[in-house]
């Protein structure tokens, strides 16, 4: 049994409505076009053209995933960020609306510098550091992860993106494998924060994330607590750290800075409304 593509798209927005799917109908487009590797438009202009039996057979496959609750991202390897494209695999966090904050408040620390050098650390897909290599054309940067199959898809996102001869790679939990040497205009990140006893809690579409990409302690801060004391030997004068947070942790992470060490810049709110990036620069 084969089927056209008006066919095709009202079978699978159906099922992943009936699913509890939100956007069934953008979901079920999205997953056709990957399969056929056409886009929207083409979809719109030939709903009555044929679907050969091997592509229905893969269509119905896609869609019975993301009706289980698999993420769309992870299906056709493609998640859009701060106006790139890049693969997303299993292995790596699927990239934010949210975490865009970072690349635009790392642009503005860094655009009057001559050759700024930032790290990013727990990379994932490359996502903030490849963005802001493309923005600021004279910046060099290290990409750290703890996960080797993280950063293959951070080199070959890099690679894609034409930055790879600006970035580095190292596998380090943080800063534990990095040269004593390298000190940093920058340090850019989104850890870990989520509690661990909510993991089980989140989204099912989360839940198929990489844990390790999200799961911040008992109380979602302990890669942040990391951060906070070991960045600053990483840092050069006047350097500059900036992370992401979760939901509702603005307060506790106050209390955590040591003023000593750290100006508060400030804490950049999301589009919701949400504090959601810590911006700090490290005192003289």
């Amino acid at each position: 049994m084969s089927a056209t593509i008006k066919s095709a798209l009202t079978e699978g927005a159906a099922s992943l409505k009936t699913a509890g799917v939100d956007g069934s109908r953008n979901d079920a487009n999205l997953l056709l076009m990957h399969v056929l590797d056409r886009d929207r438009t083409f979809l719109l202009a030939h709903p009555e053209e044929n679907l050969s039996l091997n592509e229905f057979d893969q269509y119905r496959l896609l869609v019975a995933r993301r009706a289980e609750g698999y993420p769309l991202q992870y299906l056709t390897g493609h998640q859009g960020f701060f106006q790139l494209d890049f693969e997303v695999t299993s292995d790596v966090l699927i990239p934010r609306p949210e975490t865009e904050l970072i690349v635009e408040v790392g642009m503005e620390i860094l655009k009057d510098e001559t050759a700024p050098f930032f790290a990013d650390v727990g990379t994932g897909s490359g996502a903030i550091a490849i963005s802001l290599l493309q923005e600021l054309p004279r910046a060099r940067a290290i990409a750290v992860d703890v996960s080797s199959a993280a950063l293959e898809v951070a080199k070959r996102n890099a690679e894609r993106h034409e930055v790879i001869d600006r970035l580095q790679f190292i596998k380090s939990d943080l800063f534990a494998a990095m040269a004593s040497t390298d000190k940093f205009d920058l340090i850019v990140s989104n850890p870990p924060y989520v509690p661990a006893n909510e993991l089980n809690d989140l989204q099912r579409e989360v839940r198929h994330e990489p844990q390790g990409a999200l799961d911040g302690g008992p109380d979602g801060l302990a890669v942040i607590r990391r951060l906070l004391q070991d960045a600053p030997e990483r840092l050069s004068a006047r350097g500059h750290l900036v992370f992401e947070i979760g939901f509702n942790q603005h307060e506790a992470v106050k209390t955590l800075i040591d003023h000593a060490v750290w100006e508060l810049i400030e804490i950049r709110k999301d589009l919701q409304g949400i504090p959601r990036t810590v911006v700090l620069e490290k005192r003289e």
